[in-house]
């Protein structure tokens, strides 16, 4: 009886080194390669966003098209613009005359920058969300859905807990041009 409960442990160990380990390690390296292909996406999309001094509806399309098909599951991007204040340094009334006034900012969120883009919203015609010199550009994507890697690791990890790792990508510049 203990030859045969062996036995089944053994088939049992084999299956598992030989089917799921290499399952787990091939569906991870598609998640590094998914990682590094977003985050090289993101940096591509903010640096072109710095140097034009717009976010245009068509390169924001391209850039969403390259993250959700990095693999295959679907991506948020968020995006904030922290928009330097137009009277920066204008000296406030505080109790010291020579204090000048802090760089203020405030920021604008994917629902109001995609509003502008889509609905045009200046009235130029033009499909784009303008910028100014050192107005500060965020974006950040996430993965939606678990992907097959993140689905093993907690099938077999559940003591631990739920694993939280996902695919990201993050990055930021400050815009150099007028749009």
């Amino acid at each position: 009886m203990s030859d045969s409960f062996m036995v089944i442990i053994g088939i049992f160990l084999a299956v598992i080194l030989m089917f799921i380990f290499p399952l787990m390690s091939i569906s991870e390296r598609n998640d590094d390669i998914s990682q590094t292909v977003v985050q090289t996406e993101v940096s591509k999309f903010v640096d072109k966003i710095s140097v034009a001094g717009k976010i245009k509806a068509s390169d924001y399309e391209a850039f969403s098209t390259a993250v959700n098909s990095a693999n295959g599951a679907p991506f948020d991007i968020e995006i904030e613009v922290q928009h330097l204040d137009d009277n920066f340094a204008a000296k406030v009334a505080t109790v010291s005359q020579d204090l000048i006034g802090e760089n203020a900012r405030y920021s604008s969120y994917t629902t109001e920058i995609m509003n502008a883009i889509y609905n045009d919203t200046d009235g130029d015609g033009k499909q784009e969300y303008k910028l100014k010199k050192g107005d500060n550009v965020i974006v950040t994507v996430k993965n939606t859905s678990q992907t097959m890697a993140q689905v093993l690791r907690n099938a077999f990890y559940k003591i631990t807990g739920q694993d939280i790792t996902e695919i990201a990508g993050s990055a930021s510049s400050m815009v150099a041009n007028n749009g």
